[in-house]
């Protein structure tokens, strides 16, 4: 909690006090800023915050990284407001995010928490036990890159929050993918993934990211092709 929320404050109060000719700060944020894991809303947009307390975050480690979350961004925005200072701000709120990996993975240990869901499947670590895909949503990085090149550069990005996502997955869908693509993988996937995304799942609202950013998402077939190659270029 305190790495998340006196790291950020304390990059702004050093941008305040040194750097005068910062107009537009961008912060990578999180979906887990905006989503109530316990009561998930109707509909998830910008205006949505995940109502996590202090209390609650020492509960276990999953909501405390929810809460490390919602708070260090809670304290960014409080932050321009009460010191009003020579920049504005904008913050990114992905999901799980996919995609290929940078060219300098030192190891596949080093792969971002997202994409080792992948790499589990191509591994056969979901061959015997599917486990629960949990969030629902994701995004590719290079959405989520642009996302923060487009938050600098458009003037009407100032002041908001922008909730970036292509839409809803599950470990089947990534499985199904694999298979289809991949032949020579088939042999490490499981036979009967079955898909648990919810009837009722929430819905997404992520307009605002398509009409300020002007964001294009790619599809999640383009997106796990991509990323399969990529680890596979790294041993995976």
């Amino acid at each position: 909690m305190d790495p998340a929320i006196i790291g950020t404050t304390g990059i702004l109060k050093a941008i305040k006090a040194s750097a005068p000719s910062v107009k537009r700060v961008v912060i990578t944020s999180s979906f887990a800023a905006i989503a109530n894991a316990h009561n998930h809303k109707k509909v998830y947009n910008e205006d949505v915050w995940n109502p996590v307390t202090m209390e609650e975050a020492v509960k276990d480690p999953a909501t405390t990284y929810r809460a490390s979350k919602t708070f260090a961004e809670k304290a960014a925005w409080e932050f321009v407001e009460k010191e009003k200072p020579n920049f504005s701000l904008s913050t990114i709120n992905p999901p799980f995010v996919f995609g290929p990996v940078v060219h300098y993975l030192n190891s596949l240990e080093s792969t971002n928490t997202s994409n080792q869901r992948i790499l589990s499947i191509m591994q056969g670590k979901m061959k015997e036990n599917v486990p629960p895909t949990g969030t629902w949503i994701w995004v590719d990085v290079r959405e989520v890159a642009l996302a923060h090149v487009r938050a600098v550069e458009v003037p009407e990005a100032a002041g908001k929050r922008f909730f970036v996502t292509a839409g809803y997955v599950t470990h089947k869908d990534l499985i199904d993918i694999i298979r289809e693509e991949f032949p020579d993988l088939r042999p490490q996937l499981p036979e009967n993934a079955e898909s648990d995304l919810p009837k009722d799942v929430y819905q997404i609202d992520n307009s605002r990211s398509i009409r300020v950013l002007g964001l294009k998402y790619r599809s999640l077939r383009e997106c796990v092709v991509d990323t399969v190659k990529s680890l596979k270029a790294v041993g995976g």
